[in-house]
């Protein structure tokens, strides 16, 4: 497996009204192992721990959510994600 890199490009955090779960959306950079760059959409649940959910910015322009097409790992982003907000929250 390979290290995954981010950039933040832009963030936003929701409190998802008076009783939802609030979450942090950021707009980041990836690369992959054949080190191409990606414009990602990241969701990261506060309270909720391995609960991320990432798509390609570009499918989602053209409306395509399909798991499998528009599909990554959460998982293996989330780490990554965190600490990359966390230090673009402190700068």
């Amino acid at each position: 497996m390979f290290e995954i890199k981010v950039k933040i490009v832009s963030q936003a955090h929701h409190r998802n009204g008076i009783s939802g779960a609030p979450f942090d959306v950021c707009i980041f950079d990836y690369t992959d192992d054949k080190f191409h760059w990606k414009r990602m959409v990241g969701v990261l649940f506060d309270d909720l721990k391995d609960h991320t959910a990432v798509f390609d910015l570009a499918k989602l322009a053209i409306g395509d959510i399909t798991f499998g097409s528009n599909s990554w790992r959460g998982d293996e982003f989330e780490k990554p994600l965190r600490e990359a907000l966390a230090e673009a929250t402190n700068d």
